[in-house]
């Protein structure tokens, strides 16, 4: 289901909680509402469609993946960047790392382990940042 995006900063600023895997639906929804927004967003946490929840999706262009749980597991090489978020306007400076490792559940809830850089990294930080509440 598409839902709407979330634009409280006080409720966007606020921890999520671990998933489960009665969570499932999180992922389909942001799917949807990832889809619907593709122009303008290449990834979305949980938050951003109003549930509390460690779910993200990010694009990889060439597909989604759905990540319950993400444990940063590995992280190197700092740089600064700029970036945008559907739920605020505008862009901001932020530190993000060029290559990172990255533990999660799957859509099937079985564990697994993905290494990003550049770009789809920097996506991901991004997502997995909203899941502690914090914002660009």
């Amino acid at each position: 289901m598409v839902r709407p995006v979330m634009k409280d900063i006080f409720f966007l600023g606020q921890k999520s909680e671990p998933a489960t895997k009665a969570d499932v639906q999180v992922g389909r929804d942001l799917q949807d509402t990832l889809e619907a927004n593709r122009a303008a967003c290449v990834g979305m946490a949980a938050n951003m469609i109003g549930i509390r929840k460690n779910v993200i999706i990010i694009s990889m262009g060439f597909m989604d993946v759905i990540m319950f749980n993400p444990v940063m597991l590995r992280k190197d090489t700092l740089y600064e960047t700029e970036e945008g978020c559907l739920s605020l306007p505008g862009v901001r400076k932020t530190i993000r790392f060029q290559n990172i490792e990255v533990e999660y559940y799957d859509m099937n809830w079985k564990k697994q382990r993905i290494k990003l850089s550049g770009w789809t990294a920097q996506i991901c930080q991004h997502e997995m940042d909203h899941l502690e509440g914090i914002l660009i």
